[in-house]
């Protein structure tokens, strides 16, 4: 009897430094990749690409640099991929209000923070007017 080659995956932390259009794009292909190597199939790890481009614009507009880290995540018996959207730009004056569609402080849709929240499981935002925001979000596999 043959024996089958076991598929190796590597995991490790992208860390992805926010500060152009170009680094939202390689953050979204980065989300992207460790979601189809974790095996998200399908949709899935389009949406886990949208949910960081989201959080990365976010940084972009927001704070103008940041960083964002994409990593694997094991809780118990279940795996999946954790976000973290860090700055150190101005804060979020009201978290709750940040969070309700259509809420913008520029002019846009207002839909990146509730979108990206809707496309993950778990979604957490922590924020400190002068210091930044951390946002912390998993996508657990089905």
């Amino acid at each position: 009897m043959a024996v089958q080659p076991v598929e190796a995956r590597v995991y490790a932390k992208v860390v992805v430094i926010i500060a152009t259009d170009m680094d939202i794009i390689e953050a979204r292909r980065e989300a992207r990749r460790v979601a189809v190597d974790l095996g998200f199939r399908g949709s899935e790890p389009t949406l886990i690409a949208t949910a960081v481009s989201e959080l990365a614009r976010n940084i972009l507009v927001y704070a103008k640099s940041g960083s964002l880290t994409i990593d694997r995540i094991v809780r118990g018996p279940r795996t999946g991929l954790a976000i973290a959207a860090h700055d150190q730009g101005p804060g979020i004056v009201d978290v709750d209000l940040a969070m309700q569609d259509g809420y913008s402080t520029t002019k846009s849709l207002g839909i990146g923070l509730p979108g990206a929240r809707r496309l993950l499981d778990e979604f957490e935002v922590r924020s400190q007017v002068g210091v930044g925001t951390t946002v912390n979000g998993v996508k657990w596999l089905p």
